[in-house]
């Protein structure tokens, strides 16, 4: 998630736990620092840039760290405060839950984290809910802000804590139904449309819970089905893409390939651009636009070299794309602008944009 809201979201449960011995000023302001501490993995340095993006989220994030680190991190909360001298047990359960809601949240998100790490050491990316949520954060926002203005606890807070809190936690329980309604959805029509893809992930559009994109792999294609949570499958649009799988296969062996392949769980993009070979993570972005792309090869006259590997970034949306996202959250169907490839069944050929590029 956002910096912003890993810092309220520690706030608020450093507030929930130590508040009424540190107060909730104080108690906001550790528990929010403790509820960043995971993202500092940013500083360490990787031997390139694919390294970087796939490693982040790594040992920081993992739920046996945080038990590690926990009595010593909470060791030095009850010798810098007072009022914890003897409340160790409520210092070190505080320091542990900051430090584990944010990456168990992190998880919920599709970039991947690595809650379980060293024994299970794949991240775990659910992609229930997006990156950035108002929805989520606000209340989180409103608890956190009260905090800053209270030295000392008061029943008031506490109750309207307590409901903030729980506000945010039944919005993640909504994100993860709304999921798993939107990818039987998708397997539904698709099946219908004799398709059964050899991956399905249902991810919510930009900053809110009720416009999923469905991503399905579809042999040398992906397929995009955009849907609401409400309403019929005739509110649906679905565009066929170029995934570039036979491109892949000219590069057997690039490391930094089979390195996104693995993080992206295979919902990735391999295509040629001008004389690069650019692999993108379909998961994160909307089509042509994907936050990680990466150049991984170049063409020669021998035929795709492996290069040092480079980020490629892109502008963070298309003309468009705003009035798109709004007319679909008011209910009604637009096709997105910015996005070739509509079909109206997807058992026609792909779209004209996804013929097969060979080596």
């Amino acid at each position: 998630m956002d910096s912003l809201t890993q810092f309220v979201l520690g706030a608020g449960v450093g507030a929930a736990v130590m508040g009424r011995r540190l107060g909730p000023r104080k108690a906001a302001l550790v528990g929010g620092v403790l509820g960043t501490l995971p993202d500092l993995d940013v500083l360490v340095p990787f031997d390139d840039p694919v390294d970087s993006f796939i490693l982040h989220r790594g040992a920081s994030h993992s739920l046996f760290v945080h038990a590690v680190v926990t009595p010593l991190i909470g060791e030095a909360l009850v010798r810098l405060f007072k009022p914890l001298r003897d409340q160790r047990i409520v210092a070190y359960l505080a320091v542990f839950l900051c430090l584990t809601t944010h990456a168990v949240i992190d998880a919920l998100t599709v970039y991947g984290t690595r809650v379980f790490w060293p024994v299970l050491p794949d991240p775990v990316g659910v992609g229930s809910i997006f990156i950035i949520d108002p929805l989520y954060t606000l209340p989180l926002l409103v608890a956190a802000v009260w905090a800053l203005f209270l030295r000392d606890w008061a029943r008031r807070f506490g109750a309207a804590l307590a409901v903030c809190l729980a506000l945010s936690t039944a919005y993640l329980g909504w994100g993860l139904v709304a999921q798993q309604v939107v990818q039987a959805r998708a397997t539904a029509v698709l099946t219908a449309w004799g398709i059964e893809p050899e991956r399905l992930l249902a991810i919510p559009t930009p900053f809110n819970s009720v416009f999923w994109k469905a991503m399905a792999i579809d042999g040398d294609r992906y397929l995009n089905l955009y849907m609401p949570v409400f309403g019929n499958d005739n509110r649906m649009t679905a565009y066929a893409h170029p995934s570039g799988r036979e491109l892949a296969g000219c590069l057997v062996g690039n490391e930094s390939l089979e390195k996104l392949a693995w993080f992206s769980d295979g919902f990735y993009r391999v295509e040629r651009q001008a004389e690069e070979i650019v692999v993108s993570d379909l998961r994160m972005g909307l089509t042509p636009n994907y936050a990680f792309r990466f150049a991984v090869a170049e063409m020669t006259a021998e035929g795709p070299r492996a290069i040092a590997p480079e980020r490629r970034r892109a502008q963070r949306g298309q003309d468009g794309d705003l009035d798109w996202l709004l007319a679909n959250l008011a209910g009604e169907t637009a096709l997105r602008p910015a996005e070739d490839g509509f079909v109206k069944l997807a058992t026609a050929p792909p779209a004209d944009g996804a013929k097969r590029a060979g080596c």
